[in-house]
């Protein structure tokens, strides 16, 4: 079972896919999103999740506080269980007391693939995404993985994180090294199988 770990969503259940995901582990949600509120939280952030799956990345970071959404999933049935899941969180969101003034999170599902998505996107001045999450499955090659992120680079923000959680065996990503927007590693973790990798602007 796959829940909302924390936030006014916290612990409600998500459904998966019945195949052709792989959900990231609470574990590894856990790491993700201590680090991220260690770099100073989500509230009022843009977040992109490509390769979203059931979408329980960035429906975690709307949780969380984050004013935006974009879950990026070619897989049609895996974007109808990612669009099921936006609305339980959405649904959530409403349900806050009256006290709690804050702003529901714009979610959005984008029924297509990472880089039919990425060459679309608007690149907007001071107005990128200040959170990434890559959760590519893991036979997607690394050139295919060196493209996307190549054509990330120009749409996240100044100040912005990218996340990519790739198999323990396969090596560093290929991060976009210029001419243009760059990409650089801050950090790397191992958890098992799984290895987190941290960039931003260079």
């Amino acid at each position: 079972m796959t829940r909302i770990i924390a936030g006014f969503a916290g612990s409600l259940p998500l459904s998966v896919p019945r195949s052709g995901t792989r959900p990231t582990s609470d574990r590894v949600r856990e790491a993700i999103f201590s680090a991220l509120e260690a770099r100073g939280g989500l509230e009022g952030l843009r977040v992109l999740d490509l390769y979203a799956g059931s979408g329980a990345l960035g429906l975690e970071a709307a949780s969380r506080g984050a004013a935006s959404v974009t879950l990026v999933e070619k897989n049609p049935a895996a974007a109808r269980v990612a669009r099921q899941n936006a609305g339980v969180v959405e649904t959530a969101a409403g349900k806050r007391g009256r006290a709690d003034a804050s702003p529901r999170p714009r979610i959005d599902v984008a029924v297509q693939s990472v880089s039919a998505y990425l060459r679309g996107a608007p690149v907007v001045a001071g107005a990128g995404f200040d959170v990434v999450f890559l959760d590519p499955p893991y036979d997607l090659s690394d050139a295919e993985l060196g493209e996307a992120l190549a054509a990330l680079a120009p749409l996240v923000a100044d100040d912005g994180t990218v996340m990519v959680e790739r198999s323990s065996r396969s090596p560093e990503p290929a991060w976009p090294a210029g001419p243009g927007p760059a990409l650089v590693l801050d950090r790397s973790k191992s958890y098992g199988e799984t290895v987190l990798w941290w960039a931003s602007p260079a």
